[in-house]
């Protein structure tokens, strides 16, 4: 995996571990899940075309009488 054997990756992890703290690591594991099926449902969806009209008269001035 990334060209990285057990022993890497074991280490990784610790840090990981160190930075997040074991309370607060669920919590980010949850959110890294969630941004990763976001990801493949935005790949798999086709893209969303914004066709907004454009105003055909501009805005007429106010005349003074």
């Amino acid at each position: 995996m990334f060209g990285m054997g057990f022993g890497e990756l074991l280490v990784v992890l610790v840090i990981v571990l160190v930075v997040f703290g074991a309370g607060r690591l669920p919590e980010v594991m949850g959110s890294l899940g969630k941004g990763v099926q976001a990801f493949k449902k935005g790949l798999r969806e086709p893209p969303e075309i914004d066709v907004t009209p454009e105003q055909d008269t501009p805005a007429k001035p106010k005349s003074d009488a």
